[in-house]
């Protein structure tokens, strides 16, 4: 089953290699960003969806994108053979409730963009959408490259608290998290999970085990002591 309590995912798979040694480390979520406006995709389609096809439950291949029409979604989403989507990009309610009625068993996480948007706004994103959605992740704006994920910055973590404590959904923390500040982190925010593509990696962008592991530790370290958060199991 889906699990949002505890939830830790490790963005931007680059091949085989790199989804075994993460499953092996204790990774259940493996996020794969795809049809990017901004960042370069870390892998093909092709591979990424031969990768996503081959994992067995409780691990997963998460789609990232920006895509925002469900038609489009849905049918990316199949071709890969994901069950689980975040979208990062802005859209319509109306959309997510075709997807929720066309596509029913696809888990579907909304991305809150802080820095982009005000606090209020991204209230107002949780009371539109929380009925058609099953988790949150709040990232990161980069004003320079315009980019609203896999930044490797962070931010202001007392907004994402603020957002947990406002949102009935689950919420996962994202920006620039490593093994470093995952454990103050989650003890700030009190999310449902996390998430950490960059801040994971080696000075050759790959997943460094090392970290891989350290992060891990450092993320259920901070959940035991604290056993907070909206999590749901779908």
């Amino acid at each position: 089953m889906i699990s949002f309590n505890k939830f830790i995912q490790i963005a931007g798979i680059l091949d085989k290699t790199e989804a075994e040694m993460l499953i092996k480390c204790g990774v259940n979520y493996l996020g794969f960003p795809l049809r990017l406006p901004v960042n370069k995709e870390d892998i093909s389609e092709l591979d990424a969806g031969k990768i996503i096809k081959s994992l067995i439950p409780p691990n997963y291949g998460i789609l990232i994108t920006y895509l925002n029409l469900s038609e489009d979604i849905i049918k990316f989403c199949k071709e890969l053979g994901c069950t689980i989507i975040q979208l990062h990009g802005v859209i319509e309610t109306s959309e997510l409730v075709k997807l929720k009625s066309n596509f029913p068993e696809l888990k579907i996480i909304k991305s809150l963009v802080t820095g982009k948007y005000s606090v209020d706004e991204l209230k107002n994103i949780i009371d539109e959408q929380s009925e058609f959605v099953d988790a949150f992740i709040t990232d990161t704006y980069n004003p320079t490259t315009g980019a609203t994920g896999a930044t490797g910055l962070t931010h202001d973590w007392e907004i994402s608290s603020e957002l947990v404590e406002y949102s009935l959904k689950p919420i996962i923390l994202a920006g620039g998290l490593n093994s470093e500040n995952v454990y103050d982190a989650i003890i700030k925010v009190k999310p449902a999970g996390v998430d950490s593509h960059t801040g994971v990696e080696d000075a050759e962008g790959r997943k460094d085990m090392k970290k891989v592991e350290h992060f891990l530790f450092e993320s259920m370290r901070a959940f035991d002591k604290n056993n907070f958060g909206k999590g749901s199991v779908c």
